[in-house]
C-alpha cells in the first residue's frame, strides 16, 4: 500500500508507521494548504477494549523545505498525552460519549503542536538520524513556538450507543492554531484505496488480468482492500504564507518560491524502560519512519534497504536513486504481461536508459518548460518529498483522480489530494506514460492507458479534515 507495513521493522510498530501523506491547496479555503499525515494503519473498527490511539512515546513531525535543499526549514511537531479519567474499570467508556468533556469517557488523549524554524541554524549537514534536520541526535527539541496546547483528540468511533453523534464529536475536536490555521488529530476513515490482493498476486490488475502471464477472466471492478478500515490522522491547515521563506502568499506558479517540499516522520527515543509501576523512554530521538511520495519505499527501494530508508533524511536520497532510474517493476511488466503487451516498455528497459522522467516526478520535481504552465521543481538535490506548487489553484469542480496525467495540475504529483488514484498514476508512469516528457520519440504502449486497478475513491468530506468519518465497530463487518 502507499506506506502501510512497507518495511520489515516498521511493520512491527504501527503506532509510529506513517502510512499516507497528503498535501494540497485547500479546495474550500484556497489561501491555505492542508497537510494530512496518517499513522496507525489498517485499523479494524471493532477494536475494544483497547481502542487505537497515537503513541505518547512517539514524536510525530511534518517537515517543510522551502528553499530546495531537502532539509527542513519548518517542522511541525506533535506530542500526545494519554489520560485515564475514571480508573477502576477495564472499559474505554461507561456510557454514551456525547461531548469531548463527557464524564463517562475513561481514556482520553491530548496533544500539543509546536512549530520549529530551522533557518537560523548553522548545522545543516546531510546524513542519518538527524544531521539532515540541522540538529544532533542529542539536541533538545523542546525549543519552538507552541501553536496549540492540550488540544483534544476525539474518541474512536465505537458504535451508536457509545458514540451516538460521532461527526459532532470530531468537529468539536478541530482546534485553532496560534497565528492562523487549524488542526485535528484523531481517527478517520482510511482514504487510500487499493486492490492490494490483486496487485501483490504477481502484479495482476483485474480489468486487464486476461493479458497476464497466468490469465484469469477480466473483471471491471477491483476489490478495495482498505474499504472497511480506519486510520489515525494528523490534519494541519495553515495559511500559505506560513510555509514560504519570505512569509508571503505565492501567486506566480512559475516562481520557484511557490514550491515547497513536504514529508512526515516519526521518531522514538533510544532507551525504553519498563517496571512494575513506571515505564517510559529517555535519550535522544531516533527516526524510525518517514514518508514523502506515496509508494516510494514500498515499490522502489529493495527489501534489504527499506529499514535504512526509514531512518534516512531526504537530502541523502541520491543513494536510492537507482531504484527510480531503473525501476524493477518496469522490467517485470513485460514479463508478467507477455505477447507484446508492453513491447515498447521492454525495449526501453533493454536499452538501459535511465528513467529521467520518474526522477523528475519523484526526486527533483518537474522543471518549467516541460509541461506548459506547470512546474514543481525544487532543484537538483534528489530527495523523496511531496512537492506542492502552492500558486496553482485547486480544482474542486472538475478534479481528475489521475492528477497531472489526467490534465489536472492541482493533483499528484503536484502534492497529493485525498482522492488521487496514486496507484494507477504511478503504475502508468512506470509503464512509460511519462517517458515522452523527456523523449518525444518514445510511444507508450497502447496497454498503458488501460492500466487501472479498477477501484473508485472513497467518500470524503468537502471541508477540513477531508477524510471521512471513521467506521464504527458495531456496524462494520469484521475484516
Amino acid at each position: 500500500m502507499s506506506s502501510h507495513r512497507e518495511a520489515p521493522e516498521i511493520s512491527k510498530d504501527p503506532v509510529a508507521d506513517s502510512s499516507d501523506l497528503y498535501a494540497f491547496v485547500s479546495p474550500d479555503k484556497p489561501d491555505t494548504v492542508t497537510i494530512l499525515a496518517n499513522y496507525v494503519p489498517l485499523q479494524g473498527p471493532a477494536g475494544g477494549p483497547n481502542f487505537y490511539e497515537f503513541g505518547d512515546d512517539v514524536l510525530y513531525e511534518i517537515h517543510i523545505d522551502n528553499n530546495g535543499d531537502a532539509c527542513p526549514d519548518i517542522s511541525f511537531q506533535f506530542r500526545f498525552t494519554t489520560v485515564i479519567e475514571l480508573g477502576g474499570t477495564f472499559l474505554y467508556n461507561k456510557g454514551p460519549i456525547t461531548s469531548l468533556n463527557s464524564t463517562v469517557w475513561n481514556r482520553r488523549q491530548f496533544y500539543s503542536v509546536t512549530r520549529v524554524d530551522h533557518n537560523a541554524r548553522s548545522d545543516r549537514s546531510g546524513g542519518r538520524f538527524g544531521n539532515g534536520f540541522g540538529r544532533r541526535d542529542d539536541e533538545d527539541w523542546s525549543r519552538g513556538t507552541v501553536l496549540a496546547a492540550n488540544a483534544p483528540c476525539p474518541p474512536c468511533n465505537i458504535g451508536p450507543r457509545s458514540t451516538p453523534n460521532y461527526a459532532q464529536l470530531a468537529s468539536a475536536a478541530i482546534t485553532p492554531l496560534a497565528g492562523g490555521g487549524q488542526v485535528f488529530a484523531g481517527q478517520r476513515a482510511e482514504g487510500f484505496y487499493v486492490d492490494l490482493g490483486s496487485i501483490f498476486d504477481l502484479g495482476a490488475l483485474r480489468p486487464v488480468q486476461s493479458l497476464h502471464l497466468i490469465p484469469v477472466p477480466p473483471s471491471a471492478a477491483g476489490v478495495n482492500a482498505t474499504k472497511d478500515l480506519n486510520v489515525h490522522s494528523i490534519a494541519l491547515q495553515v495559511p500559505k504564507r506560513a510555509l514560504t521563506g519570505d512569509g508571503r502568499s505565492p501567486t506566480d506558479p512559475s516562481n520557484s518560491s511557490s514550491v515547497v517540499g513536504v514529508w512526515t516522520t516519526a521518531s522514538r527515543q533510544k532507551v525504553n524502560f519498563f517496571g512494575n509501576e513506571h515505564h517510559g523512554s529517555v535519550g535522544p530521538w531516533t527516526q524510525v519512519s518517514r514518508l514523502g511520495n506515496p509508494l516510494f519505499n514500498e515499490v522502489l527501494v529493495v527489501m534489504e534497504r527499506k529499514d535504512d530508508w526509514n531512518g534516512d533524511q531526504p537530502a541523502g536520497d541520491s543513494q536510492y536513486a537507482d531504484g527510480v532510474l531503473h525501476p524493477e517493476l518496469a522490467a517485470l511488466l513485460p514479463v508478467l504481461y507477455p505477447n507484446g503487451v508492453f513491447a515498447n516498455l521492454a525495449a526501453l528497459v533493454s536499452s538501459g536508459k535511465p528513467r529521467a522522467d520518474l526522477a523528475a516526478v519523484l526526486l527533483t520535481g518537474i522543471p518549467a518548460g516541460i509541461i506548459p504552465g506547470f512546474q514543481n521543481f525544487t532543484g537538483s538535490t534528489q530527495a523523496d518529498m511531496l512537492r506542492l506548487n502552492m500558486a496553482i489553484p485547486p480544482n474542486p469542480s472538475k478534479p481528475s483522480v489521475l492528477g497531472l496525467l489526467g490534465g489536472d495540475p492541482a493533483g499528484f504529483p503536484n502534492g497529493r489530494r485525498v482522492a488521487d488514484d496514486i496507484v494507477t498514476i504511478e503504475l502508468r508512469a512506470i509503464a512509460g506514460a511519462t517517458y515522452p516528457l523527456i523523449d518525444a520519440s518514445f510511444t507508450p504502449d497502447s496497454a498503458v492507458s488501460a492500466v487501472t486497478q479498477g477501484v473508485a475513491p472513497d467518500t470524503y468530506l468537502p471541508a477540513f479534515p477531508y477524510l471521512g468519518t471513521p467506521l464504527d465497530g458495531y456496524d462494520t463487518p469484521s475484516t
